[in-house]
């Protein structure tokens, strides 16, 4: 017992019947004495030396009872943890041992409750391997001798309910390893944190009363697929630096929804003890990160956002995790959160530790965890971090450095599994949730549904969406190059649509594409400063008409041209009017602005994104003009005309096809419009479709194209 090596101190501390009367014994190291108080009934146990107090009381029943513990200054009056019953029922525990326990966060951690009649908190956590497990915090001074808790069976959990334990109490588990040692933890299902770099959890309840059930109950109405969908990323802790969710709560969703993007998407907020890791090194995967407030202030932040009609997601990091001593790395003194094998465990690219995917706790852990921040959290999608180094076995890996799968295969069979199953749980239980893969190879089914067989043998993964990094890498290629010579590189703009229906894909210019040396967006441009802002609203203008949905990273909105610093966060100063706000910069922001509202209003823009009856070349070979035209179609045929011009010249005249069921076509949007900063060549309204056959198309609009720039016409509907 005082070695904390022991799995039952409930069979030792305690009441419990015996021969001759009511037995009590007591750990309570640094007393002076303990006295068992009950309806009339006073006793003092007898100190049997190292802490331990015992005594046979004369009675026929357990009575009651309380304990009074008198120290050298002062004595307390408490419940003895050891004369509860188990606070873990039969049925959780059986849904930990198949790892199939879908809320994980109600049975595992800890739980503030009244159990017995008394108020306190249950404590439980999974140590398969540890000799014995402690529970200590700012309740006991930091030492848990006192605390031990009792295994639960053969699933690996432990126990102990704590009265008089509850809201903002720190604790960590003193585990006792197999060798004996001992090692201090935080708790892997801590639903708060302390702030870092302190690093103990939290007991902490929610009190928090929703106010978007509006919000909620219409979310799944259209597939996502088929519906609006343009996202504004963001990193919470430097959009504003200094601001607390709450605050956020105040500007953030006013400035997501003057510039009308639908969603936002929240890099990491899960706790992690190193802000420079973005979040992406994640230690507390139940905890939103402490340093903006409560988990309650973090929920505060996004029902705002739903009351002002913006969706929110969150970036997930199922990956991997650190290897800090104090966390999930050989948590009970043997790999358990990451496999055995260190070969397999080690992520190379980042020094971290990987899952055992094939671990059915390790699976549950995490599948429980999507669900969690869904349900807990009212949050509207997920984007999966990172999901190539979880499919492929030899990813980053040179010869000899990996083991196949039992087919001989480089494939992950077991985080194959893994997805499809977090996928379908979600999916399942939260209508309206739509999960986003970072997925960087050409793995077939990213997107096909977990019961569809791929050519490969494998169903789909079962992700609503996918981000396109080929089209990204592709399209910066393209415009970082001098407009002289893109015209060799013109297959960089058109490739994307050879597959472009392969998956349901999201277009991401993310935070990955505006930092270590890349570059902002609009400094990836050539030329002097004029080009390199028209070369960014051109973009995109391509990037929104494009098939697929589409990502914008902070600061990119008013063409920053530093890097994102996540020390500093975006260049507000820029657009901000008390610094004298710059007219180019706000032009590119009220562009943003205007690119989302017409996208809004127009379905031929997302309505049939992943299908091609969506789209149609007018122009794709205009390699020597730097010239890019298609249309987009609506569901029921409506058609948009973007036409790119990525030359620095004005074409006068310029032909392009259409179909001649419209008479007339008119600009709805031009981003060399002069409130954007561009130069104002503009073509007048409305234009004619003249019925000469061109490209394919029984008609024919004759345009001017603005110097870098991108244009969308649309048909007039109404009688000339």
């Amino acid at each position: 017992m005082l070695a904390g090596r022991h799995h039952d101190p409930h069979a030792v501390l305690g009441a419990r019947p015996h021969r001759g009367g009511v037995a009590v014994r007591v750990l309570k190291p640094f007393a002076r004495s303990v006295t068992i108080v009950a309806k009339g009934l006073r006793a003092t146990l007898l100190d049997e030396g190292d802490g331990l107090f015992g005594g046979l009381l004369p009675l026929a029943e357990i009575p009651d009872y309380r304990l009074l513990v008198a120290y050298e200054h002062d004595e307390a009056e408490v419940h003895d943890p050891y004369r509860f019953l188990p606070a873990l029922g039969e049925l959780d525990l059986h849904l930990i041992g198949e790892g199939r326990h879908e809320e994980l966060w109600t049975a595992l951690g800890a739980r503030p409750m009244e159990h017995q009649g008394v108020a306190g908190t249950r404590f439980t956590v999974w140590a398969p391997n540890a000799q014995g497990v402690r529970v200590t915090g700012d309740f006991c001074h930091w030492d848990g001798t006192a605390t031990p808790m009792r295994s639960l069976g053969g699933t690996g959990v432990w126990e102990l309910f704590l009265p008089g334990v509850g809201d903002g109490a720190l604790y960590k588990f003193d585990i006792t390893r197999p060798d004996g040692s001992h090692t201090l933890r935080a708790d892997p299902m801590a639903r708060r944190t302390e702030v870092p770099p302190a690093t103990a959890s939290v007991v902490t309840a929610s009190a928090y009363a929703w106010g978007d059930a509006e919000w909620m109950a219409g979310r799944g109405a259209r597939p996502v697929h088929a519906a609006p969908f343009s996202v504004y990323e963001v990193h919470l802790a430097s959009w504003r630096p200094g601001l607390t969710y709450r605050q956020l709560a105040e500007q953030l969703p006013a400035y997501v929804k003057e510039l009308g993007f639908t969603h936002v998407e929240l890099m990491p907020v899960a706790e992690h003890p190193f802000g420079g890791s973005w979040g992406y090194q994640v230690t507390g995967f139940y905890a939103p990160t402490s340093r903006m407030g409560t988990p309650d202030d973090f929920r505060f932040l996004v029902d705002a956002l739903h009351r002002a009609g913006i969706g929110v997601i969150l970036d997930w990091v199922p990956a991997h995790f650190p290897r800090d001593e104090w966390a999930l790395a050989e948590f009970d003194g043997r790999p358990l959160y990451e496999p055995q094998d260190p070969r397999r465990a080690a992520h190379p690219d980042w020094g971290t530790l990987e899952f055992d995917y094939g671990r059915k706790e390790v699976r549950n852990f995490l599948v429980a965890n999507a669900v969690y921040w869904c349900e807990e959290f009212h949050v509207d999608g997920l984007r999966v971090d990172a999901v190539a180094s979880m499919l492929y076995l030899d990813y980053s890996r040179g010869e000899g450095e990996w083991t196949p799968n039992e087919h001989g295969g480089r494939e992950n069979l077991d985080a194959v599994a893994f997805l499809q199953e977090m996928n379908a749980t979600v999916y399942r239980r939260c209508p309206g949730v739509v999960t986003i893969a970072e997925e960087s190879t050409a793995w077939d089914g990213v997107t096909r549904a977990t019961h569809h067989i791929g050519p490969g043998g494998f169903g789909g993964l079962g992700f609503g969406l996918k981000w396109n990094m080929g089209w990204m890498h592709d399209s910066l290629e393209y415009v970082a190059h001098e407009p002289v010579h893109r015209k060799y590189h013109h297959h960089e703009m058109t490739f994307s649509m050879v597959y472009a229906y392969s998956e349901n894909y999201v277009l991401p210019i993310s935070h990955d594409e505006v930092v270590h040396g890349k570059r902002s967006l609009v400094s990836k441009m050539p030329g002097d400063w004029w080009q390199q802002r028209a070369g960014h609203r051109a973009y995109l203008g391509f990037m929104w008409a494009h098939p697929g949905k589409q990502l914008l990273f902070m600061g990119q909105e008013f063409a920053q041209g530093a890097e994102w610093s996540e020390a500093s966060g975006p260049d507000w100063w820029l657009v901000d009017p008390v610094y004298g706000a710059a007219a180019d910069h706000c032009g590119v922001r009220d562009l943003v602005r205007d690119l989302n509202r017409v996208y809004a209003g127009a379905p031929a823009l997302w309505e049939q994104d992943t299908v091609p009856e969506g789209f149609s070349w007018v122009v794709s070979d205009a390699a020597e003009d730097n010239v890019f035209a298609f249309l987009r179609l609506a569901a029921d045929g409506a058609p948009l005309l973007s036409v790119s011009n990525f030359s620095p010249v004005v074409r006068h005249d310029y032909v392009l096809g259409v179909p001649d069921r419209f008479p007339a076509w008119q600009e709805c949007l031009n981003t060399d419009a002069v409130g954007y900063g561009g130069s104002g060549i503009r073509n007048p309204a409305p234009l004619r479709a003249v019925p000469i056959p061109s490209h394919g198309r029984p008609a024919a609009l004759r345009l001017t194209l603005p110097p870098l720039a991108t244009v969308w016409l649309h048909p007039v509907l109404r009688p000339l």
